[in-house]
């Protein structure tokens, strides 16, 4: 957008499929919004389903967003559903929507709503399914934790090995709707991503990761079999920051086990979100998760 384009424009909006570069634009409306991406997130995204992510232009200038991004035959994840301040309340953001919807083609699509908008998801055929909740602050640690717990493996960003990768992804699977591996090529070893894997007795038993962000650092996924696993992939990933460094991670609203590591870690509620569905959801298991990977893309 340019920054003094402030005028309303009369004539016919043009929803057409955005590149990557394009997207970027998207990236900054949605740090103007609040919503705190982290750095690099569109170029890890935006090669998941390059024909997911759709821009609204006015005279060849972008007004407004969506993406509908396809994981499986099965299951689509939509965000990014922006309209820029100066064109809102004229029918910009639906037509975008229109335009862009048929993308999932009867796939179960996800997504988390903001509360205000929570009605008007749920008038185009989304049910809610429950809160997730934004906790963020200075990460404390508790006396006597090591710097790196037992167990914790760091991944090797200049050079992914392949099997490792496989058994991330794999885990991942547990945990999220569809596979995602070359997503998670991208997510594990981006500039700025520090990730790290839990493994007792050779077995992969949670993974993490924590990125900068506009605002901090943020937290995900934050995937594991338990507690304990997951304590010690936080503080693992948090060892590095500052004092004053903050960091926010996104929790479904029934991982009590979750909010209560975030709470033992100083970490206080500051938003939330509703997730949303229009069908069924591949079965997941929703115990081994104590952070969400984004709320633009699920």
């Amino acid at each position: 957008m340019h920054p003094h384009d402030t005028a309303p424009h009369t004539g016919e909006l043009t929803v057409t499929t955005a590149s990557l570069d394009a997207w970027r634009q998207v990236e900054e409306w949605a740090a103007e919004e609040g919503w705190n991406p982290g750095h690099g997130d569109t170029a890890c995204f935006h090669p998941t389903d390059p024909a997911g992510f759709f821009i609204g232009s006015l005279d060849d200038r972008p007004v407004s967003a969506v993406s509908v991004v396809n994981y499986s035959a099965q299951f689509a994840f939509l965000g990014y559903y922006l309209v820029h301040p100066a064109h809102r309340r004229q029918g910009r953001g639906l037509t975008t929507w229109r335009a862009a919807f048929p993308h999932a083609d009867g796939r179960t699509v996800g997504l988390d709503a903001v509360p205000a908008q929570q009605a008007t998801y749920r008038r185009a055929g989304f049910t809610a399914a429950y809160e997730t909740l934004r906790y963020g602050g200075r990460p404390e640690r508790p006396d006597g934790t090591a710097s790196t717990p037992s167990g914790i493996v760091p991944v090797d960003a200049s050079r992914l090995d392949p099997a490792l990768l496989d058994g991330i992804a794999a885990y991942d699977l547990r945990c999220f709707p569809a596979e995602r591996r070359a997503f998670l090529a991208r997510w594990l070893t981006a500039d700025g991503h520090t990730a790290r894997v839990r493994l007792r007795d050779g077995r992969i038993t949670g993974y993490g990761v924590i990125r900068a962000a506009r605002d901090g650092h943020r937290i995900g996924p934050l995937f594991a079999d338990t507690p304990g696993d997951a304590e010690a992939l936080f503080d693992s990933l948090t060892a590095h920051l500052g004092p004053d460094d903050e960091v926010s991670l996104d929790i479904p609203e029934p991982r009590r086990d979750a909010q209560a590591l975030a709470t033992a870690r100083g970490l206080t509620p500051r938003s939330h979100t509703i997730r949303m569905y229009t069908g069924p959801v591949p079965p997941v298991r929703e115990e081994y998760t104590y952070g969400v990977t984004s709320l633009e893309l699920g």
